[in-house]
């Protein structure tokens, strides 16, 4: 089974730490969530588990192989990433753009083999973009570029997908859609998969397990009904919430409280 392995991860600059001593351990078929206020060191993280930043000190392994001694190739191979912006500047297409995510497999210079052509194929699909396989990126809403990126990353068939604000800018049915085709793809083919959310409860929703960054440590690892607690949420978020069960699901749901009402209640209670 593939695993991902963090050990007392540092990283920082100007004398201020951006990831402090993180340890944690990723296992396959499971979507690991990755919460936390802006700032709090998530997009820092997945960047140092892609080996686009050079952490201070500490290793990532994957299979307890160290990536640092990794060629940039093998590494593409194994990891893909999706970052959370990108140069936009290109005429390229957008089924262009999504091969690319091949090139690690068949190289540079060599001409896609038809299994190349197939994974570049189903991840288009995946995304939603079959009607956009041909319109030039420059002409992409926000949405669609993101979809885009989602799309190569899962075109580079890795065994680690690590995925920054995937659902950011999309409308609620592709937030939905790529969400359960992302973790079914992860139960489908064993993938370690970490991605960094914003909405609470779409985390609860199809996250495994939750991991929450605060000032650049983790101050909870687990499945979600033990993280996703009031009192966590108000020292990760810095904002009082209710969590109750989820009518449907029965997931957490988190509930933001109403200053006003809550100190109407407060004073009721006293």
């Amino acid at each position: 089974m593939t695993r991902l392995h963090v050990r007392d991860l540092q990283f920082g600059f100007d004398s201020r730490l951006i990831v402090d001593g993180l340890e944690i351990e990723l296992v396959a078929g499971e979507v690991v969530a990755l919460l936390g206020a802006n700032g709090a060191g998530k997009t820092t993280l997945l960047q140092l588990l892609s080996r686009h930043l050079k952490p201070g000190s500490g290793t990532v392994s994957l299979d307890a192989n160290d990536i640092a001694t990794w060629s940039r190739r093998t590494l593409a191979q194994k990891i893909a990433l999706m970052p959370q912006q990108e140069n936009r500047d290109s005429s390229l297409r957008v089924m262009d753009v999504v091969s690319l995510g091949r090139m690690p497999h068949c190289g540079w210079w060599l001409p896609m083999s038809p299994i190349d052509h197939q994974r570049v194929d189903e991840a288009i699909e995946a995304a939603g973009l079959d009607a956009l396989r041909e319109r030039k990126i420059d002409a992409l809403s926000g949405g669609e570029w993101r979809r885009m990126i989602l799309a190569r990353a899962l075109a580079q068939d890795a065994s680690v997908l690590l995925l920054d604000e995937p659902i950011a800018g999309l409308d609620l049915k592709y937030q939905v859609e790529v969400l359960e085709y992302v973790r079914q793809t992860t139960k489908q083919k064993s993938l370690v998969t970490v991605i960094t959310l914003h909405d609470l409860n779409l985390a609860a929703t199809f996250a495994d397990r939750i991991a929450v960054l605060h000032q650049g440590r983790l101050i909870a690892v687990g499945p979600t009904v033990d993280v996703l607690r009031p009192e966590l949420i108000e020292l990760a978020f810095g904002i009082a919430v209710e969590v109750i069960k989820h009518p449907s699901n029965g997931t957490p749901l988190v509930v933001t409280l109403n200053r006003a009402c809550a100190s109407s209640k407060g004073a009721s209670d006293g």
